[in-house]
């Protein structure tokens, strides 16, 4: 055996409500003022959902107009005064408060980011990671993409049947790969441990829990050359008990799901979240930047697998470098030390050509919204901009 092992959380579960929260108000804000500038933390604890941090815009949002945003937000995701669950047992809106600590951004700030030629600048420094896998077929590592798939499952029956679960749900999947060579070459042999935990109402039986979430693991379409019901270990609420649930009994914190939201551990993260802060804080468009680029140079039969990583300077438009490892599975001639030049040459990797790439600045329900992308993942879902395969045919200009 050779073991790999992934974890996805729900958009109920408290940290993931902190990331919601906060995109929320991204969203607002830059519909309302696309050029705004923010970066707003959340922190959910008990009843009480603190929001604070920096803002710069032409449009100025009331106590209640947060407040608004916040409460909306929650419904969304489930926690919408469900009365098969008592206020004791998890959060209801009607109980919220929500507390609003937002500062002006430093001009120090925006004096680097917004600059007189029409550039922009970073809006921090930072290093971000993106990672591809010819793993699954939109090129994201399997055993994340088989967690999502689950944690999804669940998720969509525990809102449509609020009299059987709550909306506060882990997944987590182990992969067997037989041996490091076939996890060094993108070759999953099996899906070894499945894990599931979703909270119940206090009426069932831990016995019909596990049986209602078995089957929703068995129709969640896990491919069926690696999962076979009768040869993987699966625990579904392996505690026996689990009904008291949301931030009442775990607090939430923006950005605290990293690996959950990239790629599950299977490639190096940056050191700054996505949720929470607008496009030029390069943590978010470093990120989306980066994955594209690895995505495309999977698809183009470059590489097996790659990691693009990028750096930049606060102030400071262009990437201070950029390095692509392929992890030693790219093809022969087309090396690492290729790859990463030839990005370099092509792809301008501003802020702002990044948002024009994007439309980061443009959050809509016709395109995305930053609330829907920190409750599905940053990546991996095909429907995002930077998930796009636009850049395959430039890629394979190197096999000329």
């Amino acid at each position: 055996m050779y073991l790999f092992t992934s974890e996805v959380v729900s958009p109920g579960h408290p940290d993931k409500c902190a990331d919601i929260i906060a995109d929320s108000i991204v969203d607002a804000v830059l519909m309302a003022d696309k050029d705004a500038r923010l970066a707003c933390e959340v922190f959910v604890a008990g009843k009480h959902i603190v929001v604070g941090g920096e803002v710069k815009s032409k449009v100025e949002f009331s106590f209640s107009e947060y407040e608004s945003i916040v409460k909306n937000a929650l419904i969304e995701i489930g926690y919408n005064a469900n009365t098969h669950f008592t206020k004791e047992q998890c959060l209801h809106p009607d109980d919220v408060e929500v507390h609003v600590l937002l500062n002006k951004q430093s001009s120090d700030i925006s004096a680097g980011v917004d600059q007189i030629s029409g550039e922009i600048g970073a809006g921090d420094q930072g290093i971000m990671f993106g990672f591809a896998s010819c793993e699954t077929s939109n090129f994201m590592p399997a055993a994340i993409t088989y967690a999502r798939i689950l944690c999804d499952k669940v998720y969509e029956y525990a809102k449509s049947h609020p009299n059987e679960l709550g909306v506060d749900i882990k997944t987590q999947v182990t992969l067997d790969y037989g041996t490091k060579d076939n996890f060094e070459n993108c070759k999953p042999q099996k899906i070894h441990t499945i894990v599931v935990s979703a909270p119940c109402v206090d009426s069932m039986s831990i016995e019909k829990v596990r049986k209602l979430i078995l089957n929703l693991i068995n129709d969640a379409g896990l491919p069926s050359n690696l999962y076979d019901k009768n040869d993987t270990i699966i625990y579904i609420n392996p505690t026996g008990r689990y009904v008291n649930h949301s931030s009442l009994h775990d607090s939430g914190l923006t950005g605290r799901k990293l690996i959950v939201d990239s790629f599950g551990g299977y490639s190096p993260i940056g050191g700054g979240a996505q949720s929470s802060k607008d496009y030029t804080k390069v943590d978010r468009s470093g990120l989306y930047a980066a994955r594209y680029l690895s995505k495309n140079i999977v698809a183009a039969g470059l590489a097996k697998k790659c990691i693009v990583q990028l750096s930049y300077a606060i102030g400071v438009a262009k990437p201070v470098s950029v390095s692509v490892d392929c992890m030693g599975t790219h093809v022969d001639k087309i090396n690492d030390e290729i790859l990463s030049n030839f990005v370099i040459e092509n792809f301008a990797l501003t802020p702002k050509w990044i948002i024009n790439k994007f439309n980061l600045d443009k959050p809509s329900k016709d395109s995305f919204l930053y609330a829907n992308v920190a409750a599905n993942g940053q990546v991996g879902n095909q429907n995002y901009p930077w998930e796009a395969l636009d850049s395959v045919e430039i890629f394979k200009s190197l096999l000329k």
